[in-house]
């Protein structure tokens, strides 16, 4: 038999080389470590960075929408100012055809006729107002009959006109831009011979 004992070493001797290794491994993880902290320290950093920068941005997009939100009130709360100021135009003229129809004449036929024209020229004055700022009439005799457009009020039999066409219009419809702002009240014809 071989004496193997003679080349192994004691058993302690080699636990004490590699305990003494494994000594290098946690100095070598140590030093790391100290690497790794520091990098801790500047993620944390970063990331405080990061957070302020977010709370700031968070804080001036609540502004924006406060400012906006007060601007569209405003904007909302005086949608009407350009068209009244332009309105004031024809109450003036609607009171100086007053003043006009009350003062002294020698005819009453000439004192009707300049009040008639006074008033005939307010009105003139009103409708390009109101085109301006995008009122047109509706056009509703002898066209089809469109709810859309018009309120029926009745149907008359009519030879000339056709059936379901209107005839006559009692109160003129307006559009606004692309919406109805009231519907023509008209009387729909219910064609020849048909009344209802």
């Amino acid at each position: 038999m071989i004496d193997e004992t003679k080349d192994q070493e004691p058993v302690g001797a080699q636990q004490a080389t590699e305990a003494s290794a494994d000594l290098g491994d946690v100095e070598t993880i140590a030093e790391d470590g100290g690497g790794q902290e520091s990098e801790v320290e500047t993620l944390r950093r970063e990331r405080d960075e990061t957070r302020d920068q977010l709370m700031r941005v968070a804080a001036e997009f609540d502004n924006y929408k406060k400012r906006m939100e007060r601007e569209r009130s405003k904007l909302l709360k005086y949608a009407g100012e350009n068209i009244l100021r332009d309105l004031l135009a024809t109450l003036d003229n609607l009171d100086r055809a007053i003043e006009q129809g009350g003062a002294a004449a020698e005819d009453d036929a000439k004192k009707f006729e300049s009040m008639l024209q006074g008033v005939e020229l307010t009105r003139k004055g009103l409708v390009a107002t109101l085109e301006r700022f995008g009122v047109e009439p509706l056009v509703a005799a002898g066209l089809g009959f469109n709810p859309d457009e018009h309120e029926a009020l009745a149907m008359e039999a009519s030879e000339e006109t056709p059936a379901n066409h209107v005839l006559r219009e009692f109160a003129k419809g307006y559009r606004f831009k692309d919406r109805v702002l009231r519907h023509a009240k008209v009387v729909v014809s219910s064609g020849a011979g048909k009344a209802s």
